[in-house]
């Protein structure tokens, strides 16, 4: 609040108000006060630590296996005969040492019942990489 002692009773008042410039800059100054821990707050995780990769190691070539329109399974070039066979192509797939990644092959026309008991096969069996390829033709 200003004051004025010994003025005439009609003259203006030249000096700047500054209360309320100065409880703006406090009420930034407080809020710049709690946001700054906020936003140097950091969290510590320990990270998982990866080996390079050894550059010796030989990928076996992928497992190209394609659904036919009226279910048939062709593994790598072959006629599979049924699921069950199918299976123990999975499992020796899974057993070997680096797993080769499966790349799925279903023409557009196959029933989804088959490619979903392929898919269920491949998780039972624990095969880890598997895919689905050539799929650009599912769109029309």
């Amino acid at each position: 609040m200003g004051m004025s002692v010994g003025a005439k009773e009609g003259s203006h008042m030249i000096e700047v108000n500054t209360t309320p410039l100065i409880d703006v800059m406090l009420c930034l100054l407080i809020i710049l006060i709690f946001s700054v821990p906020i936003m140097t707050h950091a969290i510590k995780m320990d990270m998982p630590q990866v080996a390079p990769p050894k550059e010796d190691i030989v990928k076996p070539d992928p497992i190209e296996l394609e659904i036919d329109y009226d279910g048939t399974l062709v593994w790598n070039g072959t006629v599979v005969p049924d699921l069950d066979a199918l299976e123990g192509y999975f499992r020796s797939a899974a057993a070997q040492e680096i797993q080769p990644e499966l790349h799925l092959r279903p023409d557009r026309r196959a029933k989804y019942d088959i490619v979903a008991k392929v898919l269920a096969a491949a998780q039972r069996n624990r095969l880890k990489s598997m895919g689905f390829v050539n799929t650009s033709e599912f769109k029309n």
